[in-house]
């Protein structure tokens, strides 16, 4: 384990986040001097304006990045680009970048932090477990009723309390440097598959329904969600589920000397916090 130093003080953007909320306070249990990135922290960080990156920069030896809102968008690698440049600028000497399984503008991102001259750990990881419990998906649950337009894929669902706990590793112990961690749970799930283990372990009847991803993206319309989200859950819904990331990896157990979190394990911690309730 490094010694850390009390004076370094580490930047975790997406503090508020599925994975930044759990690594910053993953850091502060362990008496890291951390500072939150969102628009909401004390001081403020936005990556729609750079005017906000600077400031946040001052002092910080490291910094977790989670871009927002996927690194599958077209202005992701701009970004990633100037703000790495910026933050090298400005002393930092370690990167830790959360990124995508089968998207070339992730990839793209991944070469910036990979060139930048400083030590860098690059978390690839698969669709989020805890989308059906802090993201988009967890009303429909509750109300019983999911509707995507998915294809009958498996997916090995990864759980963010792994990939929280490798960012705090290659923060703070050595060994991750220089490191792709491809990150995934041990086994493949359709979506339906995973909703019907979520309705067993809820004793709740959850109706799963495929549909096109015009119908959805009607009823996204419908319910007010911009049309810039719109396109990229269209182009992760049918791109890249497409069966490109249809297999499970090492990454987790490679990082952490464990297997992977599986997604029933997820489930039951999930149902004991009463989220779905």
């Amino acid at each position: 384990m490094k010694t850390i130093n009390a004076a370094n003080r580490i930047l975790v953007l997406g503090s508020t986040g599925k994975t930044g909320s759990r690594v910053y306070q993953k850091l502060q249990q362990q008496g890291v001097t951390v500072r939150p990135g969102s628009r909401n922290a004390p001081l403020p960080f936005d990556w729609d304006n750079a005017q906000t990156w600077a400031p946040v920069l001052e002092h910080i030896d490291a910094v977790y990045i989670s871009y927002q809102p996927d690194l599958a968008v077209p202005s992701s690698i701009h970004s990633i680009t100037e703000f790495t440049q910026l933050a090298v600028k400005h002393g930092v000497r370690n990167l830790v970048l959360l990124s995508g399984r089968g998207e070339p503008e992730a990839q793209a991102c991944e070469e910036v932090i990979i060139h930048s001259g400083v030590d860098w750990t690059i978390i690839r990881a698969s669709w989020f477990c805890q989308n059906f419990s802090e993201g988009y998906l967890i009303d429909p649950i509750r109300q019983g009723h999911v509707a995507l337009p998915v294809p009958t894929v498996g997916e090995p669902f990864v759980d963010v309390d792994d990939i929280a706990e490798i960012a705090v590793a290659a923060f703070t112990q050595d060994g991750h440097h220089q490191q792709i961690y491809e990150v995934t749970g041990p086994r493949l799930l359709t979506f339906q598959q995973a909703i019907t283990e979520i309705s067993i372990a809820t004793g709740k009847r959850i109706v799963y329904e495929g549909v096109t991803m015009d119908d959805y993206a009607g009823m996204l319309t419908e319910y007010g969600v911009p049309g810039e989200y719109i396109s990229l859950l269209s182009y992760l819904f049918t791109e890249v589920l497409d069966g490109r990331n249809a297999h499970i990896t090492d990454g987790v157990e490679r990082a952490l000397g464990r297997k992977a979190t599986d997604f029933s394990t997820y489930v039951e911690k999930a149902v004991a916090a009463g989220v779905w309730n």
